[in-house]
């Protein structure tokens, strides 16, 4: 009825029941956010007590299985476990219903396991996450090659080089290269470079070619895994060299051949060599284990039959040699010797060079002959009979004859003769005789002037001691003959006539020239 009244207003003064109530309700709003303050530290207090740890590798190689674990020490059972990958995919659950449990998450390591991972506990209604483990998985390298740059593997010396150690599948890697089978390491590692999978060397040599390979490995907690690369062949090439030329005759019969030799000091084969008459190109030849090649031509004796150079072509080079002229011109004319004396730096005669000059001929075979036997034998150039002298060379084609040891045995007469090497049976064209002599004492030039020059000095010296001698004595002579009273001796040198006194100058002067004639 109170409740009723108050409703409708009429009832001026609440009822006692009512009034109660509202004031409960009042006092329980004044009392909610002190709830709410102790529900807040409840959870603080319980969060803080609730810690969980997440152990693993954080390195793994891909295929095999691994196991993280996850533990919240000193919490009341029961507690829920969950590893977590990337914050949002849930990898695993356990629960320890019992105090102490270390829940347990296998997983087989693929790709796509690579990722960060927590771990997520729940116990008395609280919720907490764990620290992270970033995971990296390795793949171990498989199907290792080596490749070049430049392809195929053949580089000029001078040039830049390249070789990457290629795997199909891997990660992590680090690489160890290998030349001739020894391992490159730091220690001999110039003038190579290592970046990364690649060998780089910037200017190759001939020193370089042979035998390259490489492994690719990574590592996981000291364990390898390895791949190694089948061996690649790298040649290294030399440029070839200005090309040079020379002609040689034989001759068959009453026919003549020309043969033009071309050649390169230096290089890598195959090369193509060309021989060009009058720059028109009559032949060619690709030398594939050597350097030369060789031409036949035809010839007529003193006839020109043009000039002739060489071309040698690789990928990149093309040179050509200097000329010569195709001219066979048949020895004849003078021939002429000359003997030269060497000595040493003491000033002693120690070689004998006699050189040979023929005045026309293209092709001169020289010989020598000493006494007119020849030097050293033609009838037998294979006899193990004692040579005529012992002590000789021949050099520059047979056109100087070397006396190495000069002795008695030297001493003679010498002559050279030459005819056309290509034809046996040639006339021989031949020099005059010159004398060698050798005897036991030699004495040369310097030592010539010094013994005069000694002498004339001991026979001035001997002159003029005996000039001084001879001065000496006049003088002395002279002074016993004056009388000792003046008065008289120039009364008596006083002339009686004029040619007194000219008969005793005349005197006078014949007994000095007397004198000094026997002095002289």
């Amino acid at each position: 009825m109170c409740n009723t009244l108050a409703s409708l207003g009429k009832l001026k003064k609440p009822c006692p029941k009512v009034h109660e109530r509202v004031m409960e309700k009042r006092q329980a709003l004044n009392f909610l956010p002190v709830l709410a303050v102790a529900s807040f530290l409840v959870k603080i207090s319980g969060s803080s007590s609730l810690r969980p740890v997440l152990t693993g590798p954080d390195l793994a190689f891909s295929g095999p299985r691994v196991v993280f674990r996850c533990v919240v020490p000193n919490v009341s059972p029961p507690v829920i476990y969950e590893l977590i990958k990337d914050g949002r995919v849930r990898i695993g659950r356990d629960r320890d219903f019992q105090g102490g449990h270390v829940a347990s998450f296998p997983i087989k390591v693929t790709a796509a396991s690579e990722g960060s991972y927590h771990c997520r506990a729940t116990a008395g209604g609280t919720r907490e996450i764990s620290n992270s483990i970033k995971l990296r998985v390795v793949t171990p390298p498989s199907y290792t090659r080596v490749t070049s740059e430049p392809f195929p593997p053949v580089a000029y010396e001078g040039s830049h080089m390249a070789l990457s150690c290629d795997v199909e599948m891997g990660s992590h890697l680090s690489y160890s290269w290998f030349f001739n089978r020894k391992e490159i390491t730091a220690s001999n590692s110039l003038p190579f470079h290592f970046v990364g999978n690649k060998l780089l060397v910037e200017k190759v040599t001939p020193e370089f070619a042979g035998n390259y390979s490489c492994s690719a490995w990574s590592s996981v907690n000291e364990i390898k895994r390895i791949s190694s690369s089948t061996e690649v062949q790298v040649a290294i090439k030399v440029y070839v060299s200005k090309p040079e030329i020379s002609f040689s005759v034989h001759k068959e019969g009453t026919s003549y051949h020309g043969n033009v030799t071309c050649w390169s000091t230096r290089g890598s084969p195959p090369v193509n060599f060309y021989l060009l008459l009058d720059g028109k190109e009559v032949g060619s030849d690709t030398a594939a284990q050597t350097l030369a090649a060789w031409f036949l031509v035809v010839v007529v004796p003193e006839l020109d039959m043009g000039e002739a150079r060489c071309r040698v072509k690789t990928e990149n080079q093309d040179l050509t040699s200097d000329p010569v002229n195709l001219e066979v011109v048949p020895v004849g004319g003078n021939v002429k010797l000359e003997v030269e004396y060497l000595y040493t730096a003491d000033s002693k005669l120690t070689t004998a060079r006699l050189s040979c000059h023929v005045s026309r001929g293209t092709f001169p075979y020289i010989s020598w002959l000493f006494n007119d036997s020849v030097l050293p034998s033609e009838s037998h150039p294979d006899s193990h009979t004692q040579p005529i002298l012992p002590h000789i060379a021949l050099a520059d084609r047979r056109r100087s004859l070397i006396l190495t040891k000069l002795s008695p045995e030297e001493s003679g007469y010498y002559r050279c003769r030459a005819r056309d090497s290509y034809d046996d049976s040639g006339p021989w064209v031949e020099s005059a005789a010159e004398l060698v002599q050798v005897t036991g004492f030699c004495m040369n030039t310097t030592e010539v002037v010094t013994m005069a020059f000694c002498c004339f000095v001991l026979l001035m010296l001997a002159v003029g001691s005996a000039c001084v001698y001879k001065m000496f004595e006049n003088k002395q002579a002279h002074t016993n003959s004056v009388p000792a009273n003046s008065e008289a001796l120039q009364s008596e040198l006083t002339p009686q006539s004029g040619g007194n006194v000219a008969d005793t100058t005349a005197t006078d002067c014949d007994v000095q020239n007397q004198i000094t004639e026997v002095t002289v």
